[in-house]
């Protein structure tokens, strides 16, 4: 099994943050993303790229994997996951990213990314492309009251 630790903070370093990573509802319904490549769920979220705030990154890639055009989007707190990911190369690297909310009220119709489809949904998902880290993400926001 693999050892992966999820860890949460108030604020790190600028440069340290390269992710963000979206829990995002639309009427009242949570919103997942379904990558043409795998056969799960996950909540919106990518890599930082070079020249964006965290917040730019957020808002990019809740348009680009949603389809979202008009949301309110809040940051909640910065979490890293410590162990070997696609991320990691090690089981002692640690990669750091920011944890947001969104309410989203329009979509486009369609989607141009990675993304095959999305889902609202009344309650969560069961089958979570990353179920080590994702469901710890969605308990943090709620413990800290974004949910």
């Amino acid at each position: 099994m693999e050892q992966l630790e999820v860890r949460f903070y108030e604020q790190a370093e600028d440069e340290l943050l390269k992710f963000a990573v979206i829990i995002a509802k639309a009427k009242g319904k949570w919103v997942f993303c379904k990558h043409r490549d795998r056969d799960t769920y996950e909540v919106p979220g990518g890599h930082r790229e070079a020249g964006e705030t965290i917040f730019e990154t957020a808002g990019r890639e809740l348009r680009e994997e949603t389809g979202a055009i008009d949301f309110e989007l809040k940051s909640v707190c910065v979490y890293s996951v410590k162990g070997k990911t696609r991320a990691n190369e090690t089981l002692e690297e640690e990669s750091f990213g920011m944890l947001f909310v969104a309410d989203i009220f329009s979509f486009e119709e369609e989607l141009h990314s990675e993304i095959e489809k999305i889902i609202l949904m009344d309650r969560l998902v069961d089958n979570w492309t990353y179920p080590l880290i994702q469901p710890k993400l969605l308990e943090e926001a709620g413990r800290r009251g974004y949910l």
